[in-house]
């Protein structure tokens, strides 16, 4: 992980997500997803942006079943933003930079 994203788990998911103050951005992903990869920069970008005012956090699709199970995760990446522990908006696929900085504009305002 970088410095401005976490992982973040099926055993912490509630706290950090479900009960988190501020917009939460989680990327799940795997390590053996291409795309995944290519798009790590500017999930790192957009959580150094943002930092303070939302959450960026990745969660490995492998390791962590459970939770993308719960949110029906088909295809990764999945973005998926949470505010006040309910799931506002996702993004499936790999986008550019500005695509995701537009998502958390938009549920920061």
């Amino acid at each position: 992980m970088g410095n401005f994203t976490k992982e973040v788990t099926d055993n912490t998911f509630e706290t950090e997500v479900l009960k988190a103050e501020v917009p939460v951005l989680v990327d799940f992903w795997a390590e053996w997803c291409g795309p995944c990869r290519m798009i790590a920069p500017s999930v790192e970008a957009v959580a150094e942006q943002f930092n303070g005012k939302a959450k960026v956090l990745k969660m490995n699709v492998d390791e962590n079943p459970e939770i993308p199970q719960q949110y029906g995760i088909r295809g990764i990446p999945t973005l998926i933003l949470f505010k006040g522990g309910v799931e506002q908006e996702r993004i499936v696929g790999a986008v550019p930079r500005d695509v995701i900085i537009k998502l958390l504009e938009k549920h920061l305002s």
